[in-house]
């Protein structure tokens, strides 16, 4: 069964950080392209960042440049997103997703496996 797991949300003060994991079961994350998406209550999904399959490129949004960064580990079979300065409109579930392509950055409609998502809250 293909899945996609997420971990490392959790509750931290503004100024905090927290490193996200994207872990994959079931196939092999080097040919995909994996984003992150967040959602926060009364919103809807936006896209954070994404990663092409071999690293090489990467894309964020402007609410989250420059304190945000993606990575792979493809031995590892993961993504990760480092979240620096956080801060409470940071708040939200996120989700990481994985789609099969050339096209950077993807439409976020074509991204076809999804995890459960984690959540990240920043409070004090």
């Amino acid at each position: 069964q293909l899945q996609l797991v997420e971990s490392g949300g959790g509750l931290v003060q503004p100024g905090g950080s927290l490193r996200l994991s994207c872990a994959a079961s079931g196939f092999t994350l080097d040919a995909y392209i994996i984003g992150w998406f967040r959602q926060a209550p009364g919103k809807e999904r936006e896209g954070v960042s994404c990663i092409s399959s071999s690293g090489g490129s990467t894309k964020y949004a402007d609410s989250v440049k420059g304190r945000f960064t993606i990575s792979r580990d493809n031995a590892k079979n993961t993504v990760y997103l480092q979240m620096n300065s956080l801060k409470p409109e940071d708040t939200a579930i996120y989700y990481c997703a994985a789609v099969r392509g050339r096209l950077f950055p993807p439409p976020t409609a074509k991204y076809n496996y999804w995890g459960q998502g984690t959540q990240v809250t920043v409070s004090s």
